[in-house]
Parts: C-alpha cells; structure tokens; sequence
C-alpha cells in the first residue's frame, strides 16, 4: 500500500512546448462549426413548439374556465344571500368534482405532448 506511484506534478507557467526544447507547437485550431444537416430543422422544431404550446394553452382553457366560473356559479344560486345551511351537494361539487376534470386533461395533454414529440425527428436522426 505504501509503494503506490503518484504521478509527478507539472506546473504550467506559458505555452507548451515541445519535448526536445524546440519551437513551440502552433496554437490549436478551432473545430469547424456543422452545417446544419436538413435546412428545414429550424422548421420541424417550430412547428413541435407551435403544436406543444397549442395543447398547453387549450389544457388551460379547459381547466380555467369551468374553475373559474364555479364560483359565479355558485354565488348566482339563491342559497348565496341567505345565510342558510349550504348542502351537502355544493361541498361535493366543490371540493371533489373538479379532480377528475384535473386528472382527465392532465392524462389528455400527457399523450398529445407524446404524440406531438414522437411524430417530430431529433435533430441527430435528421437525413
């Protein structure tokens, strides 16, 4: 355990040079930047951020307005003013109703995001 070589430390001060003392090596040259392979790319992912965003918003839609007219919905009613006791059916359409409509457009955007990826080529697989 004690004969264990650590390789030597080397303390960079400039350029490099070579091992025989000589000239310095010239500077390295930077890769070229790629073409990009299908001048359409720009194309397909725009159309994929058109189609994702078309989804997200109209998933908003579909939970933002029926939540957010519930509680006009609810104050129209003619138990809102009166002060009397709320039934039992309100409590149930407010505190329960709305979390399948949460989970069956959540479940629906899930497969449209999928589907709308799935149809659009990475980049790398691009001809």
């Amino acid at each position: 355990m004690g004969t264990e070589s650590v390789p030597r430390r080397e303390v960079v001060t400039g350029r490099p040079h070579t091992p025989g003392g000589g000239r310095a090596l010239p500077p390295p040259v930077p890769a070229p930047t790629p073409a990009p392979a299908h001048p359409d790319g720009d194309t397909a992912v725009r159309a994929l951020m058109r189609r994702q965003l078309r989804a997200a918003l109209t998933a908003t839609a579909l939970l933002a307005v029926p939540l957010g007219l519930l509680p006009v919905l609810l104050r129209a009613l003619p138990l809102a003013g009166t002060g009397a006791r709320v039934p039992p059916a309100l409590w149930l359409l407010l505190g329960v109703a709305p979390y399948p409509a949460l989970l069956g457009i959540g479940a629906w955007y899930v497969r449209r995001a999928e589907r709308n990826e799935t149809g659009t080529p990475a980049p790398a697989e691009r001809p």
